[in-house]
C-alpha cells in the first residue's frame, strides 16, 4: 500500500524554463510542466521530444572499437569465413541475433545462429558452443547481449583460431575478454553519447556502421528491423530516452503497420491485430511469449520465429511458444506462492532494511527472475531467488528504486562462480555451501547502503492539476509523450480537494475496488475513475469531506467516441 507521495514543485530555474515553453502549449499549460520534468529545456528539445527523427541517431563510429569490429566483419565476408551469430536466450538476445542474422544474410550466406540452452549451458558463452563452432568451421563469432565477462571462454576460442566480436550492454569488469572488438557503450572511457542501449540496440548500431563502411546509402532494410529493437528496448527495461526513444517510436510504427512475419504471427495469436499496439502490449503479451521459449525450452525457436519469412511456419512456432508461455505462467504462479510462504514463515528476518534471499533447489531456473521481480515489487526489498542447476546454485536478483543491486552482488564476488547484469537486475551462480555466507554478506551490504525511503512504498508525482484541466485536448497532448518507459514514465498527477459526487461505490467480486465519481471546485463536471484494490479508502471517499487523489489518465474508445478515466493509485484525506 502506497504510504508516501513524492511531489516536488519546480525549482525557480525550472519555472523560468516552464514560462518559456508554456506559450507553445497555451491550452494545456501542464504539458510545459511535464516537459520540464523530463529535462526538456528549449524549443529545439521540444521538437526532438515530440517529433523523433532517425536523423538524430548518433554516429555509430563514436562507439569504442566500432572501426575494429567493422574491419573484422568485412574481412570475414571478403575471406568467405563462416560466421556464427550468438546471443542470450532472453528477448533482448534473441531479437539481437535475429536482427544481425537477417541483415547480414542479404549480402552473405555463410552464416549460422546459435542460442545456448538455459539448463545445459547457462547464461553467456559456453565452452560447448565454442567446441561446436570449431567442428562446423566457424572462425568468427558475433556475440550479442552477453560476452563482456567471458574472459576464459574467448581466450579458449582464440586458441582454436576463432575470433569474437562482443556486442554487449552489461556492466564490464576491470579485465576485458581478448576479443577482436568489444562494442559496449558502458566501457570505461567510451565516448558514445548514450549509455542506455539494449543488446539488440548495440547490434543495430553495429549493422548501421557496417552499412556506412560499405557505402550502403539505402538504410530502408535496416530501419525496417526497428520493430525488433523496440521489442528488445521495452522487454529489457532500458531507459526510453535519447536514441531508445527514437528507435522505439519507429519500431512501434513498424509493429502497427508491417511487422516482420514472426512478430505478426504473435500479434495475431494475441488478438492484437485490430488495435493499436502499445508499450503495454509488448510488456504483457509479445515479450513474454518470445521469452517463454528460452525460459521453458530453447531460445533457438524464438530466433527461428523472428528470421523466418514463411507465414505458415511462423504461426506453427508461435503456437508452440504460446503453449510454453502457458506453462511458464503456471510455474510462475506456483513458485511465487511457495516463495511467499517461505517469507511468511520467516517474516521477522525482513525487519529493518534486510534484502530477500530465498532458495529452493526444485524451482525452475527459467522462472526465478520473474519471481524475484514480483517479490521486490510486493515487499519493497532487493530480492534474490536461488535454485539448483547442473550442480551449482543459480540465482536472479532484482532491485528497488534507486538501489544498485549490481554493486551489492559484486561485493560478494569472492563467493560467486559467475555474476553479471545491470544496476537493477543481476544473474549469479555459486556453490551451495556459500549460500548462508552470501545471505549474511549481502544483508550487511544492503543495510549499510540502502535508505529507509527506498524501502517505503511511495509514488512519484509529476504534476498537480485541477480536474478542469483534464479534458480531451489535454489527452491529445499527453499522447505525444509516448512511448512511455524508464526515464519517460506515464505521467502521474495529483488533484487536491476533490469530493464524492454522491455516486461513488465499491465494485469487484469482493468489493475490493472503488468506482469513483468525483468533482472539485474548478468544474461542475463529474469525473469518472477507478481505484483498484483501495476499498479500505472508501470511508475517506464517502465521508463527504474533501480528499486528494493521485492518478494516471487512461484513454478509452467506446462506440466510436473517445473518453478517459482516472486510474487512481492512492487516496488520502485532503491536507
Amino acid at each position: 500500500m502506497i504510504s508516501k507521495w513524492n511531489y516536488l514543485p519546480l525549482t525557480p530555474e525550472e519555472r523560468l524554463i516552464e514560462e518559456q515553453l508554456v506559450t507553445k502549449f497555451a491550452s494545456c499549460p501542464a504539458v510545459a510542466r511535464l516537459l520540464v520534468r523530463r529535462g526538456v529545456a528549449t524549443q529545439e528539445d521540444v521538437q526532438a521530444f515530440f517529433s523523433p527523427s532517425l536523423s538524430r541517431l548518433h554516429d555509430p563510429f563514436l562507439m569504442r572499437d566500432m572501426d575494429c569490429a567493422v574491419e573484422r566483419l568485412n574481412s570475414a565476408l571478403g575471406g568467405k569465413e563462416k560466421i556464427m551469430i550468438y546471443g542470450d536466450y532472453d528477448v533482448d538476445g534473441t531479437t539481437a541475433v535475429a536482427l544481425v542474422y537477417r541483415y547480414l544474410r542479404q549480402f552473405y550466406s555463410n552464416l549460422v545462429y546459435y542460442i545456448p540452452t538455459r539448463d545445459d549451458e547457462g547464461y553467456g558463452i559456453s565452452i560447448q558452443s565454442i567446441d561446436y563452432a570449431k567442428t562446423i568451421g566457424v572462425t568468427l563469432i558475433i556475440v550479442l547481449d552477453c560476452g563482456i565477462k567471458a574472459i576464459d571462454e574467448i581466450a579458449y576460442a582464440r586458441s582454436l583460431g576463432i575470433d569474437f566480436i562482443v556486442c554487449d550492454h552489461h556492466v564490464p569488469d576491470d579485465e576485458l575478454p581478448p576479443a577482436a572488438a568489444i562494442l559496449n557503450p558502458k566501457l570505461p572511457g567510451d565516448k558514445y553519447p548514450f549509455k542506455g542501449l539494449s543488446g539488440c540496440g548495440v547490434g543495430f548500431k553495429f549493422m548501421q556502421a557496417f552499412a556506412i563502411s560499405n557505402n550502403f546509402t539505402n538504410h530502408y532494410e535496416l530501419n525496417n528491423m526497428l520493430d525488433l529493437v523496440a521489442v528488445s528496448i521495452v522487454a529489457d527495461i532500458v531507459p526510453l530516452t535519447d536514441e531508445n526513444r527514437v528507435m522505439c517510436h519507429y519500431g512501434l510504427k513498424r509493429l502497427n503497420t508491417n511487422p516482420n512475419v514472426g512478430l505478426r504471427s504473435i500479434i495475431k495469436l494475441c488478438n492484437l491485430g485490430k488495435k493499436e499496439i502499445t508499450i503495454s502490449d509488448i510488456i504483457f503479451k509479445i515479450g513474454p511469449r518470445i521469452n517463454a521459449s528460452g525460459r521453458m525450452e530453447s531460445g533457438q525457436e524464438s530466433v527461428e520465429l523472428l528470421v523466418t519469412q514463411d507465414a505458415v511456419k511462423a504461426m506453427e512456432i508461435s503456437k508452440r511458444i504460446d503453449r510454453y508461455n502457458l506453462e511458464r505462467k503456471e510455474l510462475d504462479r506456483q513458485i511465487t506462492i511457495e516463495a511467499n510462504e517461505i517469507i511468511d514463515r520467516h517474516r521477522q528476518k525482513l525487519e529493518g532494511k534486510k534484502p530477500i534471499v530465498i532458495y529452493d533447489p526444485s524451482w525452475h531456473k527459467g522462472i526465478i527472475g520473474i519471481v524475484a521481480s514480483r517479490l521486490s515489487e510486493l515487499y519493497f526489498r532487493p530480492s534474490v531467488v536461488l535454485t539448483m542447476s547442473n550442480g551449482l546454485v543459480t540465482g536472479s536478483s532484482r532491485s528497488i528504486r534507486g538501489f544498485d543491486i549490481y554493486s551489492a552482488i559484486k561485493s560478494c564476488r569472492d563467493l560467486l562462480e559467475t555474476f553479471g547484469g545491470h544496476t537493477n537486475a543481476v544473474g549469479l551462480s555459486m556453490h551451495e555451501e556459500n549460500i548462508d555466507e552470501f545471505r549474511h554478506r549481502l544483508t550487511e551490504y544492503v543495510e549499510a547502503h540502502i535508505d529507509d525511503e527506498q524501502i517505503t512504498p511511495a509514488i512519484d508525482v509529476d504534476c498537480e492539476l485541477q480536474l478542469a484541466e483534464v479534458n480531451i485536448s489535454f489527452l491529445r497532448c499527453l499522447r505525444l509523450f509516448n512511448p512511455y518507459g524508464p526515464g519517460n514514465t506515464l505521467p502521474v498527477f495529483i488533484t487536491r480537494g476533490v469530493t464524492d459526487a454522491g455516486t461513488s461505490h465499491l465494485v469487484g467480486h469482493s468489493n475490493e475496488h472503488i468506482k469513483l465519481e468525483i468533482v472539485d471546485p474548478s468544474t461542475t463536471r463529474v469525473y469518472h475513475g477507478i481505484a483498484f484494490g483501495l476499498a479500505d479508502k472508501f470511508p475517506i471517499v464517502s465521508s463527504g469531506k474533501p480528499f486528494d487523489i493521485c492518478y494516471t489518465i487512461e484513454e478509452s474508445h467506446r462506440r466510436g467516441s473517445k473518453s478517459f478515466q482516472l486510474m487512481v493509485k492512492a487516496i488520502r484525506p485532503a491536507e
